[in-house]
């Protein structure tokens, strides 16, 4: 019964673990966003991987448009297997990881801490390795997280990325939004009953693409991540900007296409797209709040409660959590024990 496994309860945990941080976590990301501000840092670098490296994506986006910080994505591999560190200069190193336990995350850190660089994880493993490399710590508050497939964790390391941005701006306005998260994540939850309806129409399909672009570039790659894991499917995500330049052409009539496209400036942008997949036949289930959006699709899933676009990654990623999780079911797979993963990956 997927109401007896760990993910269930981790997806159902995500508003006591938001308010959580949202209540212990404040003082914290305020000291790190005065440091920010006394060093006149402009540039942040991002260390992580997996479900980790997806909520890097979406500080890209967050820290770019609200903060004018310019974000890149570190590459380990210069670290751990060529040797080669690039010079980090007057940036904040900022290390993401619910473990803390990737050597190849802690060794960016560990280099940025000898250059003299800032440096900052977000963790849910405050003890951890990649911890004690950081001068600013701020711990996750997910709890045990039991299931492979990280929900929990991932949710909150978005809060904590929006946190540190309303605090660096002193945007009081984004910060009482951040407030009525946990709240409105709890009401999103409630799409489960709809979700489990709609899934046994996809047990047999083999491949398919997610859809985002903006702020949930990242949720894209997020929900094509959970259904790699726990269903065995091929995802690909994409934005849908790249999709035209290219793989447009694998559509064709009745291709499972998920789009992410909750209301906000990026709105008008998705309906164009989506018309452009209902041209070629495609078949599109979309989570969203806009009706205009909705009414394009076949499949309907519809965030009961709009949030600001900024934010909306928090919100919108929890269908496709649910969706992976009894599509998992669905197929008698164990959600909890995707084939041929661990929960902690050590790469190097």
């Amino acid at each position: 019964m997927v109401k007896d496994t760990h993910l269930f309860r981790e997806i159902h945990e995500q508003p006591q673990v938001l308010r959580r941080l949202l209540d212990k976590e404040a003082e914290i990301i305020n000291r790190l966003a005065e440091e920010i501000h006394a060093r006149q840092i402009q540039h942040v670098v991002i260390a992580a991987r997996g479900t980790s490296d997806n909520a890097g994506r979406y500080a890209q986006y967050l820290f770019g448009a609200v903060n004018g910080l310019v974000v890149a994505l570190a590459t380990p591999s210069l670290f751990t297997i060529y040797k080669r560190p690039p010079s980090f200069g007057n940036s904040l190193v900022l290390g993401i990881s619910q473990s803390g336990k990737s050597p190849d995350i802690v060794a960016v850190l560990a280099e940025a801490r000898q250059q003299g660089v800032l440096t900052a994880a977000l963790t849910n493993e405050p003890e951890s390795e990649l911890a004690s490399n950081a001068d600013h710590v701020i711990d996750l508050h997910a709890g045990l997280e039991r299931s492979v497939a990280a929900t929990k964790t991932y949710t909150s390391e978005l809060m904590a990325i929006a946190m540190l941005s309303a605090s660096l701006v002193n945007d009081r306005r984004m910060m009482a939004d951040l407030q009525k998260i946990p709240e409105v994540v709890s009401e999103t939850l409630s799409m489960e009953a709809s979700i489990a309806e709609i899934v046994p129409r996809y047990r047999y399909m083999r491949d398919c693409v997610v859809i985002g672009r903006g702020y949930n570039y990242a949720t894209a790659f997020e929900i094509a991540l959970k259904l790699k894991e726990l269903t065995y499917t091929i995802v690909e995500p994409y934005s849908s900007a790249d999709f035209l330049h290219g793989p447009l052409a694998v559509i064709e009539h009745g291709f499972p296409v998920i789009v992410i496209a909750p209301s906000g400036d990026m709105s008008a942008e998705m309906g164009r797209f989506m018309r452009t997949l209902k041209g070629r036949q495609a078949e599109i289930l979309v989570i969203s709040d806009a009706a205009e959006i909705l009414d394009l699709a076949q499949i309907r899933l519809q965030l009961p409660v709009p949030v600001p676009e900024l934010l909306s990654p928090l919100t919108a990623v929890l269908p496709g959590q649910i969706f992976a999780m009894y599509l998992s079911a669905v197929r008698d797979y164990d959600p909890d024990k995707p084939r041929a993963l661990r929960k902690v990956t050590e790469t190097h």
